[in-house]
Order: structure tokens, then C-alpha cells, then sequence
């Protein structure tokens, strides 16, 4: 037997992305290429690794079987070309993901202070549901997230605390109200969050069951079409106060005073059979440190 890293990294491509067309450009090659070393890697291991549903290419379960296998290889042929290379181990790539207030109101600060030493940093900004998802099929090897992991091959990391707030336009009857109770805002329309994401899990969970009667639902899937919904006074949100900060010095949103604090944690998650490269072991001892870190950033 003699499997090759080309056949290795051809079929990684083609399982993270599903068919041949994306993955040969990924890697630069043609079509035909690729199709003809994921032949050759199939006939030397006897056992074909993709079930052919046209025009989709999906892993069966000998290709899950090679897929953390096959990554982990590939990661550590990263590091030993990382070892030699001009800025050491912290080289490589890192394929981040972040959920979406994460990655637009923490993460900038986040890298600034990393300084990104690696040359490729691959950032992906979504839900966190989706971002699990991807994580599960290695498509990401770090994933910074603000609602839960509920699957069972993905490792959760409790780290940074995060307060939500309820927003509302600075019109609204119930501002300047002390010390609400949460059923006061029964009959609301709110301005929310798709379903599966952290922030609309937040609600679900811990506003929701307490509302009794519920207003008409907005739902956006961006954060700040949220805020800016809210502006135009089309419902309250639930957001995180990180995101709000800037809104609410202005005075184009007013957070309510709840009797209740919503705190929730944000989460580091990887797979658990992820092999940890040296950049991902680097970028995950920075996000440590930083729960203890005496900073500016927008972190309780």
C-alpha cells in the first residue's frame, strides 16, 4: 500500500466540501485530477469512502472512519513545515469560527491582541448551530460560540461571561420602570434572532416560559438588523450588551432595568478527535488567558 499526502489532502477536500468541483479548486487542480487520486486512495484501501448521490459526494462510514485520521495527518505535516518555517510554531493555518456577536463586536479585539502570527487565518462567521455542524465534519478546527453544543463529538469549554439585555426604543412605555419582573412583558412584540442561534436561544429558554402571552415575532438573522428593527420601535430585542454598548451611549436604544440578570457563558468548542495543532493550541491558550485578563475589551 502506498497512500500518498496528495490523495489524503484530495479526499479531506472533497469531504469538507461535498463534491469535486469545489474541492479541485480548492486545491488547484483540475477535476479529472483529483477524481483520478481519490479513485487510486479508494482501490488501495478496497473500500470506497463517499456514498455517490449526484451530484453530491457524502461520507459513508468508512470515510468517517479516515476523515479525523486523515486530518490529523495533514495538521501535524502542517506543524513540522510550522517548526521550520521563519516565525516557528506559531505558522500554520487555523480555521476559526465565530457566532455572530462574537465575531463582530469581540473578535477584532480578540486578534489584535493574538497579533496573528500564522499567515492563514480562515475566519468564519455564522449561527452557532451551524457552526457545530461544521465543526462535527472538520470543517472548522475551533469554533467561539454563544449558545449550546448538543452534540456528543464535539468537546465544550466553558469561557467568557456575557450579560443579554432587553432593548427597547427610547419611546417605549416600559422604560424607565425600575426593577421589572420578566412576565411585564407579556404581550410584547419582539425583534429576535433566528432559532438556533445563541441569542435566540437565550430567549427561548429564559424569557420565553415566563411571557405567558406573547406580541407578534420578528425574526432577522443578523444582530444589528435586530438593533436596527428595535430603533425603529418594530418590538423589544434580546441582545448582548456588548453589541448594544455602543447604541445605548447614544441613546437610539434604552436597556430595561430587569429585576433579573441574564447572564450566560460563551463557549470554546472543537472535535473531539481533533488533532490540536500548534496554532490551535496557541490560539486556545490566548482565549484563556483572557479570562483573567485586566482589559478594555467588552468582556464581564
Amino acid at each position: 500500500m502506498n497512500i500518498t499526502l496528495k490523495q489524503l489532502k484530495v479526499f479531506s477536500a472533497v469531504a469538507r466540501h461535498g463534491n469535486l468541483g469545489d474541492a479541485a479548486q480548492a486545491l488547484f487542480l483540475s477535476r479529472g485530477a483529483l477524481s483520478q487520486a481519490l479513485q487510486e486512495l479508494e482501490r488501495q484501501l478496497a473500500t470506497p469512502l463517499f456514498d455517490r448521490i449526484h451530484p453530491r459526494l457524502l461520507l459513508n462510514s468508512e470515510g468517517r472512519l479516515l476523515q479525523p485520521l486523515a486530518e490529523e495527518l495533514l495538521s501535524r505535516l502542517d506543524d513540522i513545515e510550522g517548526l521550520f518555517a521563519e516565525h516557528g510554531m506559531e505558522r500554520g493555518r487555523l480555521r476559526l469560527g465565530a457566532s455572530q456577536t462574537i465575531g463582530n463586536y469581540l473578535l477584532p479585539t480578540l486578534l489584535a491582541r493574538f497579533g496573528m502570527p500564522g499567515e492563514r487565518l480562515e475566519v468564519t462567521i455564522s449561527n452557532s448551530h451551524q457552526l457545530c455542524d461544521r465543526l462535527a465534519r472538520f470543517e472548522l478546527d475551533l469554533a467561539l460560540i454563544e449558545g449550546e453544543c448538543h452534540l456528543s463529538e464535539l468537546v465544550s469549554e466553558p469561557w467568557l461571561s456575557d450579560e443579554m439585555v432587553v432593548v427597547a426604543h427610547p419611546d417605549h412605555q416600559l422604560c424607565g420602570l425600575p426593577d421589572l419582573r420578566v412576565a411585564a412583558l407579556a404581550g410584547e412584540r419582539w425583534v429576535l434572532r433566528e432559532p438556533q442561534s445563541g441569542s435566540r436561544e437565550q430567549f427561548d429558554q429564559r424569557i420565553r416560559p415566563q411571557l405567558g402571552r406573547i406580541g407578534p415575532i420578528l425574526e432577522l438573522n443578523t444582530l444589528e438588523s435586530v438593533m436596527s428593527a428595535v430603533e425603529c420601535a418594530l418590538g423589544l430585542g434580546l441582545v448582548s450588551e456588548w453589541a448594544a454598548r455602543e447604541r445605548l451611549a447614544q441613546k437610539r436604544l434604552v436597556r430595561l432595568d430587569l429585576a433579573t440578570t441574564l447572564e450566560r457563558r460563551l463557549l470554546l468548542v472543537w472535535h473531539r478527535q481533533k488533532y490540536l495543532s500548534a496554532p490551535m493550541r496557541h490560539f486556545l491558550t490566548f482565549c484563556r488567558d483572557q479570562v483573567s485578563a485586566d482589559s478594555n475589551m467588552p468582556i464581564t
